[in-house]
This record gives C-alpha cells, structure tokens and sequence, in this order.
C-alpha cells in the first residue's frame, strides 16, 4: 500500500514539474507590451509554436536576432534575452527602436514571404480571449 502511494505520488509531481517546465515561449499567446507603459493599441496576439509550424521556421534566430558591430551574427540566437534588452523605445544609431524593430521583424517578414498579416487590427486584436501568456519584452 505504501510504495502505490509512493508511486501514485511520484507519478503526480513528475507531471506537475513538466507542466512548469514546459511553460516558455512556446506556449505563449500574446506579445506583451509592457515596455511600452500605455501601449495605444492592445497586444499583438502571436501564438509562437503554431506560428513557426505554420511558417516552417525551425531556427530560433530566423526572428531572434544577435547583431555585432551592425553585422547580424550566424548561428546565434538571441531567444534568452528581451527584446528591450538590446531595443530602447527610440531609435539609437542604427538600432531601430523597440516598436520599430517588432514592425521591421515580424511585418517585413511577411511582406516578404508574401504570407501574414500586415495590417494592424490583423495583429493588434483588441477582444482576445483566453490569453495565456506573453512574450516577454
């Protein structure tokens, strides 16, 4: 009796430290917009796996980016910092503000592959239910 109680315990706390494990990025919902303060429009609504599914993106850096003295790095990815860590809200050198840099990233992708929305109510959705969680900026 002991040790199926031990087991039934062990069981359950597998399963509770995987589903803490599993919650990053990946599941998330919403661009959070937090480092804008009072943000105009409401957060772009972005589901990350389904997203990179859809767009067969399979490499993290295709959209988190390291650049060196203005030269994108290869192979290095950026996915463990914010992106306010590198983009303040203005623009700064040759460094695009943070605003500017999700537009440039995310809607010229699109433009370019000719796939995804481009318009801003198309990201920017302003009655979104069931939010889990956001990107961190």
């Amino acid at each position: 009796m002991t040790r199926s109680l031990a087991l039934v315990l062990a069981v359950g706390l597998l399963l509770a430290l995987s589903g803490v494990i599993a919650q990053s990025q990946e599941d998330m919902m919403a661009v959070g917009s937090d480092a804008f303060g009072q943000p105009q429009r409401p957060n772009a609504v972005f589901r990350h796996d389904a997203h990179n599914e859809k767009a067969r993106i399979e490499n993290c850096n295709q959209c988190h980016h390291i650049y060196l003295e203005g030269k994108l790095v290869d192979d290095e990815s950026s996915e463990d910092k914010r992106c306010s860590d590198c983009h303040g809200l203005e623009h700064s050198g040759r460094q695009p503000g943070l605003m500017k840099a999700f537009h440039l990233n995310c809607k010229g992708c699109h433009q370019e592959n000719k796939k995804g929305p481009i318009m801003c109510g198309e990201c920017h959705v302003r009655h979104y239910q069931g939010e889990k969680r956001r990107l961190r900026l």
